[in-house]
C-alpha cells in the first residue's frame, strides 16, 4: 500500500454507504430516562384502552350533572297527569307523510284506557310528527346560582302544543325520567366525590401521624380504626342516617350522609398510609430533611406523602364507587336522601315492585346508571394502579 493510500477507518460499515440513524427505540428509551414521574404514570395509563374509556365516559358523566339544568329539557319534580308511565319516545327521522328528513323528531300519542284494569297504554300516532328543537328557551333557571338564563340543550317547539319529550319515559306521576336521571347524576356523582375527599384528609392526617411517630399515639389511632372495622357496615351506615332528624333540610340531610360515609371510610386508607410511614420514616431523605432543620409537617407533607401520591390515587379511586352504591343502597331503602331530593338512589326507589319491573322497565334505567358510572370507576383505578407500579413495564 502506498504512502499517499488512506486507511479507512474499521467501522464495521462498507464505503461509501451512510452510516444508519439511531434507533427509534433509543430515541424512546432517552425520553423515558428524562421524563418526569407524572409523565411516565400518564403514558402508562393511556395503554390502558378501557381505563382512557371510562374515563371519558365519566368526564361525560360529570360534565352533563354539572350542568344539568341545561341538559335537562324539564323540571324534575314537576308532574302531568295526562302523561303517567309513557314508555321512552322513539327518535325518528321519518316524518309524518313519511319523507326522510335531516332532523330528528318524535310522534303523537294517543292514550288508551283499559276498562277492565284502568291501566292507560299509549299507542304511536303517525300522522303527527313534531321535531326536535335543540338550544330552545323553555323553563327560566339559574346556572350555578348565579347567572340567569332559559336556554335547554332540546324540547319540543310551539307546534307540539301540551306534548312533551319523553326521551327516557316518564314515572307514575307524569316526571320526565331523563331530566330525574340527570339531576340525580349530580347528588349521586358528588357525594362520591365529597365524601372521598373527606376520607382522603382523616386517612392521611390520622394515618401519617400514627405512622411517623408511632408509640401510644399509633396506638391508640390503631385501637380506633380496629373498633370502627369491627362493626358490621351496613348496620351501623343504617343506624346513623336513621338518627340523623328528620327536621334537617335536604341539603343539611346530604351532608349529614356525606359525613356519615367519610368518617367510616377513612379507615382503609389511614392503614395503607401507616404502613408506608412505618416504611419511609427510616429512610435517608427523611434523616435528611430533619438534619436540615424541616418541621415534622413540613417532611410528612412535602417529602412522605408525595413519594406514594400514585398509590394513594388509584386507592380513591377503587373507593368512590363503594361510596355511590352505599348511598344508593341507603336512599333506596329509604334511610338516605329523600324527596324531593333526587339521587339515583331516590330514582330507585320507584322500582321498589313487581308491577313496576314488569309494566314499566325504564324506571330501572337509574340503576343501569349506577352500574356504568361503578365499572367505569373501577377501570378508570385498574389503569391508575397499573400506571403507578414503577416495575410495570
Amino acid at each position: 500500500m502506498g504512502a499517499s493510500e488512506k486507511q479507512e477507518p474499521l467501522t464495521g460499515v462498507s464505503p461509501g454507504v451512510a452510516e444508519p440513524e439511531p434507533m427509534v427505540a433509543d430515541a424512546a428509551e432517552e425520553w423515558i430516562a428524562v421524563a418526569s414521574p407524572g409523565q411516565l404514570m400518564w403514558w402508562k395509563f393511556r395503554r390502558h384502552r378501557m381505563a382512557v374509556v371510562s374515563a371519558a365516559v365519566l368526564a361525560v358523566f360529570y360534565f352533563v350533572s354539572l350542568f344539568a339544568e341545561f341538559f335537562s329539557p324539564y323540571d324534575p319534580n314537576a308532574f302531568d297527569a295526562k302523561y303517567k308511565f309513557v314508555p321512552p319516545m322513539q327518535i325518528s327521522f321519518i316524518d309524518g307523510e313519511g319523507n326522510f328528513t335531516f332532523r330528528p323528531g318524535v310522534y303523537g300519542l294517543i292514550s288508551h284506557r283499559d276498562p277492565e284494569t284502568l291501566r292507560i297504554t299509549y299507542e304511536t300516532d303517525k300522522t303527527a310528527w313534531y321535531p326536535i328543537h335543540f338550544f330552545v328557551r323553555e323553563r327560566p333557571y339559574k346556572l350555578f346560582g348565579l347567572f340567569e338564563t332559559d336556554i335547554h340543550l332540546y324540547g319540543l317547539g310551539e307546534e307540539a302544543g301540551d306534548l312533551k319529550i319523553f326521551a327516557l319515559g316518564s314515572d307514575r306521576l307524569g316526571r320526565d325520567m331523563a331530566s330525574r336521571v340527570i339531576y340525580g347524576a349530580r347528588i349521586s356523582l358528588s357525594i362520591g366525590m365529597v365524601s372521598v375527599f373527606l376520607s382522603l384528609t382523616l386517612g392521611i392526617v390520622l394515618g401519617g401521624v400514627s405512622g411517623y411517630y408511632g408509640g401510644w399515639i399509633d396506638n391508640l389511632i390503631q385501637r380506633v380504626i380496629e373498633f370502627i372495622r369491627s362493626i358490621p357496615t351496613l348496620p351501623l351506615w343504617m343506624a346513623l342516617s336513621a338518627a340523623l332528624p328528620n327536621t334537617w333540610s335536604q341539603t343539611q340531610r346530604y351532608f349529614g350522609i356525606t359525613v356519615i360515609l367519610s368518617v367510616i371510610g377513612w379507615t382503609v386508607l389511614a392503614r395503607q398510609v401507616r404502613g408506608r410511614f412505618l416504611a419511609l420514616r427510616t429512610e435517608d431523605f427523611v434523616l435528611a430533611a430533619r438534619l436540615n432543620g424541616a418541621s415534622d409537617l413540613r417532611i410528612i407533607l412535602r417529602h412522605m406523602v408525595p413519594s406514594f401520591t400514585s398509590h394513594i390515587i388509584a386507592s380513591l379511586t377503587l373507593s368512590i364507587p363503594g361510596i355511590i352504591l352505599t348511598e344508593t343502597g341507603l336512599s333506596f331503602l329509604g334511610l338516605g336522601l329523600r324527596p324531593p331530593t333526587v339521587s339515583w338512589g331516590v330514582l330507585l326507589q320507584e322500582a321498589q315492585n313487581i308491577r313496576t319491573v314488569a309494566l314499566a322497565p325504564w324506571l330501572l334505567l337509574p340503576g343501569l346508571a349506577v352500574v356504568i358510572s361503578v365499572l367505569a370507576f373501577n377501570f378508570v383505578g385498574d389503569g391508575l394502579r397499573d400506571a403507578a407500579d414503577p416495575f410495570n413495564r
